[in-house]
């Protein structure tokens, strides 16, 4: 999966949004120690300083990354972290005072005092959140995977729990060289065996493995979890870094390891293609109320039900989620879904896709054998059904740009290699449906163009997607 070369900015917009709360409490006080009880944001030109300080916070956080492992940073090091941040602040609003020459418009006693209240609110507000973070249900845990010899197990699995600050949750073990199914490591179940850990491993839902304890063949047993698209740390070896790996040194408690993933991603990307999420999930989810005035009355008078359609869905990291289509098929399509697959000739295929599929709301076989599309087919032609994904996406169940998410029937029958297209958050579009949609029927081609995307991911390649999906659709080139 993508290794973010920080936490993901989900797990740190809070602290950002409260990093910028201590700043301007801290610029209150301090207009207020010097210039009494008044507004500072009614004068001009401090109303300017307060817009300069924050744009440069901001700026300070996508570019310098101040909130880099912020969960995992003990008191000294939230201290070292926190007076940095406030000194680059300091530097880099400072420069903007001199290159503009308004430098003597400010008080320098505000200015200072200023600063100085900002580090002592942002030091304590920071410890205060991660603890109320480190506590159950608030912080949802990366889930983490241990693989270690027995004489190892407990010692690594103690400083796991006690040295990484609740950012991971061990989700299981697998002990090499002894079968220990069924039994507790302080409290962590171990779950599997040597010889089943890889298919274990393509089913669960695991976000990172730590191979702790290197057995006889440890590069192919890495490479195949690579394959699938998880995280792996390894203890530092001298393992070679083959084309397609990132390769970055970490800690996970006191151990030194070196994490190998398919791609990696820095916070400030990872923060836009959220927000870009966020925006397009927006206007997709008013686009949709729009349509709903529109289909629902369709779909309604040609097969009464619901008008939207809840499916489980496997994504990232085989984490399962429900989502959301305007219903385009008949009330017993599932049901009837083996039976189509078996007389279209598609039972086993990897992907069930077929453009004459008698379930289709509206849909018949006409006395001489043809087939005559009905409303379903349009919905599904112009890929009205999908929009209500753009709920999926503001969840963040999503994103506009992605691979797609299989259904948990063909996710079970998912090789090693397949698993590695869900190793980031699935999409609503992407790179396969904007090269072919439904021309390509080869799933192997399919899992080619993901890995392609999630080893060349961009903002500009997404947006090139989002562009040629517009057009796509607008070709008609079938349902995505």
């Amino acid at each position: 999966m993508y290794r973010k070369i920080s936490q993901s900015w989900l797990k740190h917009l809070d602290f950002i949004v409260l990093d910028l709360l201590c700043l301007h409490i801290a610029f209150v006080l301090a207009y207020m120690v010097k210039h009494g009880l008044q507004n500072p944001y009614a004068h001009d030109s401090y109303r300017i300083i307060a817009v300069v300080f924050t744009l440069m916070d901001l700026v300070l956080v996508v570019f310098f990354n101040p909130m880099s492992d912020v969960l995992k940073r003990g008191l000294r090091g939230e201290m070292k972290a926190t007076m940095i941040h406030t000194g680059l602040l300091a530097v880099t609003v400072t420069f903007y005072l001199f290159s503009v020459k308004d430098s003597a418009t400010y008080s320098r006693v505000f200015y200072y005092l200023m600063l100085g209240l900002y580090l002592c609110l942002s030091l304590p507000v920071r410890l205060g959140w991660k603890a109320v973070l480190r506590q159950k249900p608030f912080q949802e845990k990366t889930s983490l995977f241990l693989i270690i010899f027995p004489q190892n197990a407990e010692q690594t699995v103690q400083d796991i729990q006690e040295n990484t600050h609740g950012v991971y949750r061990l989700s299981g073990i697998a002990v090499l060289g002894r079968d220990m199914r069924g039994q507790k490591i302080r409290g962590v179940p171990v779950v599997t065996c040597e010889k089943d850990v890889e298919e274990y491993l393509k089913r669960e839902w695991v976000d990172e493995v730590l191979i702790a304890s290197m057995g006889p063949d440890p590069e192919e047993l890495y490479r195949n979890l690579i394959e699938m698209g998880l995280v792996v740390h390894i203890k530092l070896s001298g393992l070679e870094q083959y084309e397609g790996e990132r390769q970055t040194v970490e800690h996970i408690g006191n151990s030194t390891v070196l994490t190998y993933s398919l791609g990696s991603v820095t916070l400030g990307q990872a923060f836009a293609k959220r927000a870009i999420d966020i925006a397009g999930g927006l206007v997709g989810c008013l686009l949709t109320g729009l349509l709903y005035i529109v289909i629902a009355p369709l779909i309604y008078i040609n097969s009464p039900g619901p008008i939207f359609f809840a499916q489980t869905r496997v994504g990232r990291n085989g984490k399962k989620f429900q989502m959301y289509k305007f219903r385009s098929m008949c009330l017993d399509a599932e049901a009837r879904k083996a039976e189509v697959a078996v007389a279209c000739g598609l039972d086993g295929q990897m992907m069930f896709k077929f453009e004459e599929d008698p379930r289709i709301i509206g849909s018949r076989i006409l006395p001489d054998g043809s087939y005559k599309k009905g409303i379903g087919n349009y919905i599904r032609d112009w890929s009205l059904d999908e929009f209500p994904q753009f709920f999926n996406v503001l969840k963040g169940d999503m994103s506009l740009v992605g691979t797609r998410p299989p259904t948990v029937d063909e996710w079970e029958k998912y090789e090693t290699h397949h698993r590695a297209r869900m190793s980031i958050r699935p999409g609503i579009t992407g790179l396969w449906q904007v090269s072919g949609r439904s021309n390509i029927s080869d799933f192997e081609e399919v899992v080619e163009l993901d890995r392609k995307y999630i080893c060349g991911w961009s903002l500009w390649l997404d947006l090139k997607i989002l562009l040629k999906t517009v057009k796509v659709v607008f070709q008609r080139d079938g349902a995505m």
